[in-house]
């Protein structure tokens, strides 16, 4: 798994690649706090994520609290199929915006 952290408008962006499982996820976790840090509006883009144990989901929702209590929001891009039916099973779905590309995330960020 790789993970790159890019900043635009104030707009932290994570970009992860590869499956984020019990190994990766700690990896996925540290880079997600350092961006929750730096903005309170944040974009995670799983386009080249395949594979989604329930450790990543549990890092999206690390994520999802931290967001909420600065009153900021996060905006999922490329979810595949079998994580949002994952997610949509554990309720997780309904924390989310999901949006199929960057550029639509960064538009519903920059409305709030």
């Amino acid at each position: 798994m790789k993970v790159v952290i890019t900043e635009l408008e104030e707009i932290s962006v994570i970009e992860v690649t590869g499956d984020i499982d019990s190994k990766t996820a700690p990896e996925f976790e540290r880079n997600a706090k350092l961006a929750t840090e730096k903005s309170g509006r944040i974009v995670i883009d799983l386009t080249a994520v395949e594979f989604m144990s329930s450790a990543g989901l549990r890092v999206l929702l690390m994520v999802y609290r931290n967001i909420k209590t600065q009153n900021g929001k996060v905006v999922l891009v490329g979810v595949s199929e079998e994580i949002q039916d994952v997610m949509s099973t554990t309720g997780f779905i309904n924390f989310f915006a999901i949006v199929e590309r960057q550029d639509e995330a960064i538009v519903i960020l920059k409305q709030n």
